[in-house]
C-alpha cells in the first residue's frame, strides 16, 4: 500500500486526485490530507479517508475541525505541520497541490525528505529552483510533473533526450483568447474565470485568462528539463487536446495527446513508471473539432513577455514577478484594480525591486516578502 500526503485536499488538484485514488483502493491510501480554511470539506473527507493527519494551515479552521471531528485522525494546524505530513516517515507520496507561494515549503520538505513529489505547485520552482532541484538530487527525491504540459513534455522524454533541441508548451488562451485588446479594459473576475476548458480555481483561472499561468510555466519547465529560455517555446492551443510537443534535431516532433483532464496526469505521476485506469475516456480526434495552434500576442499578454524577461534576467525576478502577481491578482479579484491593470503592476514592482541571487530559502522568502509589499503600494496607484 502507497502512503499518499495530499496538500490542497479541498482544490481541484486534490478532488481529482482523490477521485484517482477511489479507483485503486487496494494500491493507495490516504495518510495525510492539508487544506487552508475549508474545515466543512475537510470533515468530510476525513470521514470518507480516515487519515492519520488532517492539516489546516488556519489556526481557527484546525479548530473548528477538531471540535468536529470524529475517529482517529489527528488534526494540526500551521506551516510547520505541513511540513511534517510532507517527511513524515510514513508518507510515500505527496501531492503537493498548494496554490502559490504558500506551497512551496512543503514541497521543499518532501524533497529534502527523499519523497516521490508530484508537483502541481509551481511556484516552488518559480520562487526557489535552483534549492529546490539541488534538494532532489542530494536526497534521491523522484520529481513527477503534474502541470498537464510538463507531464506531457516529461513522458514525450521518456525514449530519452538526445538531439531535442526545444520544447513547446501549448496554451489554451483563456477566455479573452479572441478578445480585442481594447475590449480588455473592462473585463469582470466572473469573466476572467470563465475559463473554456478547465475547471479551475480563481486565482488561477485569472493567470490563465492573463497567460501569466503559461509565463510560469515557462519558468518551471527550465527547471524541470534544464533548458534556457531560446529553447522554451509556447504555441496557443484553444481546444487543449495537444498538451504539449518536444522537437529534435532531426526534424522530428513527439506530442502527448489527451483529454482536458487533470485525472491523466496525476494518475500517471501515482503510477510512474507504469500507468493506470485514470477514469478519463478515451480521445477521439473524429469527435473534435479542428485543432487550431496560433503564436501568441506578446503585446496583448503581456504577462506571458514579462515571465520570459524574468527567466532571462535570473535570479530573485523570477520570485519577484509571482509575487507581484499574486499581489495584482487578488487586487483584480477584490475590484481594486482592472484586468489590464494586472500586467502593470507587476511590471511596475520588477522595475523598483532590488535584483539579489538568492541562495537561501530565507533570502527567496524575503525577496518574496519584499516583493509584495512594493506591488501593494504599486496597487494603490491604480485602485
Amino acid at each position: 500500500m502507497i502512503n499518499i500526503t495530499l496538500l490542497g485536499a479541498t482544490g481541484s488538484i486534490g478532488q481529482s486526485t482523490l477521485s484517482v485514488v477511489d479507483l485503486h483502493p487496494d494500491t493507495f491510501n490516504i495518510f495525510a490530507l492539508s487544506a487552508h480554511t475549508n474545515w466543512q470539506s475537510m470533515l468530510q473527507l476525513c470521514q470518507t479517508y480516515q487519515p492519520t493527519f488532517a492539516v489546516m494551515s488556519d489556526a481557527d479552521a484546525a479548530e473548528a475541525l477538531s471540535n468536529k471531528i470524529q475517529g482517529d485522525t489527528v488534526v494540526l494546524s500551521g506551516a510547520k505541520a505541513l511540513d511534517e505530513i510532507a517527511a513524515h516517515q510514513q508518507t510515500d507520496y505527496v501531492m503537493a497541490a498548494i496554490v502559490g507561494a504558500a506551497g512551496m515549503a512543503s514541497s521543499l520538505a518532501a524533497a529534502q525528505a527523499g519523497k516521490r513529489i508530484m508537483l502541481a505547485n509551481k511556484e516552488s520552482l518559480v520562487l526557489a529552483g535552483d534549492i529546490f532541484m539541488q534538494a532532489v538530487k542530494d536526497n534521491q527525491a523522484e520529481l513527477i510533473p503534474v502541470d498537464s504540459e510538463h507531464s506531457a513534455i516529461f513522458q514525450c522524454l521518456q525514449g530519452g533526450s538526445s538531439g531535442l533541441s526545444k520544447i513547446q508548451l501549448t496554451a489554451s488562451g483563456g477566455p479573452f483568447l479572441h478578445t480585442p485588446l481594447a475590449a480588455l479594459e473592462s473585463m469582470t473576475p466572473e469573466q476572467a474565470c470563465a475559463h473554456p476548458n478547465w475547471s479551475m480555481g480563481r486565482k488561477i483561472s485569472v493567470d490563465s485568462a492573463t497567460m501569466m499561468n503559461k509565463g510560469l510555466e515557462v519558468i518551471e519547465a527550465h527547471y524541470l528539463f534544464g533548458l534556457p529560455s531560446h529553447c522554451i517555446d509556447v504555441v496557443v492551443h484553444p481546444q487543449s487536446i495537444v498538451h504539449s510537443s518536444v522537437y529534435f534535431e532531426d526534424g522530428s516532433t513527439l506530442s502527448q495527446l489527451g483529454n482536458p483532464d487533470m485525472r491523466t496526469v496525476i494518475s500517471y505521476a501515482m503510477s510512474y513508471p507504469d500507468r493506470i485506469i485514470s477514469g478519463v475516456p478515451a480521445l477521439d480526434l473524429t469527435q473534435n473539432s479542428p485543432l487550431e495552434f496560433y503564436t501568441p500576442d506578446f503585446a496583448k499578454f503581456s504577462c506571458l513577455r514579462l515571465a520570459f524577461e524574468a527567466l532571462e534576467q535570473g535570479g530573485s525576478a523570477m520570485g519577484t514577478i509571482n509575487a507581484a502577481n499574486e499581489i495584482a491578482v487578488s487586487s483584480f479579484l477584490g475590484g481594486q484594480i482592472k484586468f489590464v491593470d494586472i500586467a502593470s503592476v507587476i511590471e511596475k514592482t520588477l522595475e523598483q525591486a532590488q535584483h539579489t541571487q538568492p541562495e537561501t530559502l530565507n533570502a527567496v522568502i524575503s525577496n518574496d516578502q519584499n516583493a509584495r509589499a512594493i506591488a501593494t503600494e504599486v496597487v494603490k496607484a491604480y485602485a
